[in-house]
């Protein structure tokens, strides 16, 4: 039996492990989040986890690789804050195309915006979860972070409708004032999750 934990030997024997579901369980007790598992040189079926928690270690090589929750977060955020970033650059550009009437050109921007936006959205929500941070207790402009989700999951369904619509006079006012406003909270949202890592 050998069980390597980010490059270095675990001494299970004598922590007393004997499943890969104590290891699991002895990692998390150290706050590491578990990024990887190789057993035997093979990922394991994770749709099975009850069966590969309770797989004995003898016999098999267990390889794992964690990471640090806060650190992973900090980094999921920077990369939000710089795709955020990009999306207002695909909106500024979008608006002046809708402006003269390049409509198609236009959609071609607007559909990376809201990629983005999307994938900002459930990676900030996800960041949260991981690091059981309740959306709640953050504040952006007398504004729960859950209420600035559900404003912003409303406004790319007015987008969406607008779009649907083709009334691109809407979509203007919308890209123009309401969404420059939610991208300034979303960057005031990403630095209070911040704050709240680094005070954890």
């Amino acid at each position: 039996m050998s069980v390597t934990v980010d490059r270095l030997p675990l001494p299970a024997n004598e922590l007393g492990l004997r499943t890969v579901g104590q290891v699991l369980a002895h990692l998390q007790k150290d706050d590491r989040l578990v990024v990887n598992v190789l057993i035997d040189g093979q990922q394991p079926d994770l749709n099975c986890l009850p069966a590969l928690k309770a797989s004995p270690l003898d016999g098999h090589t267990l390889y794992i690789e964690t990471a640090d929750p806060e650190q992973m977060a900090l980094d999921v955020l920077n990369e939000v804050e710089q795709q955020l970033a990009e999306a207002d650059r695909l909106k500024t550009e979008a608006c002046e195309l809708l402006q003269l009437n390049q409509n198609v050109k236009a959609m071609e921007k607007l559909s990376g915006c809201f990629t983005t936006w999307q994938h900002a959205q459930e990676s900030v929500l996800k960041t949260t979860q991981l690091l059981r941070i309740d959306l709640e207790q953050i504040r952006i402009q007398d504004q729960s972070l859950t209420q600035l989700m559900e404003l912003f999951t409303e406004q790319l369904r007015q987008i969406k409708t607008s779009l649907e619509n083709r009334d691109f006079v809407t979509l203007s006012d919308i890209l123009t004032y309401e969404t420059t406003q939610t991208s300034v909270q979303w960057r005031h949202a990403i630095s209070a999750v911040r704050a709240i890592i680094h005070h954890h």
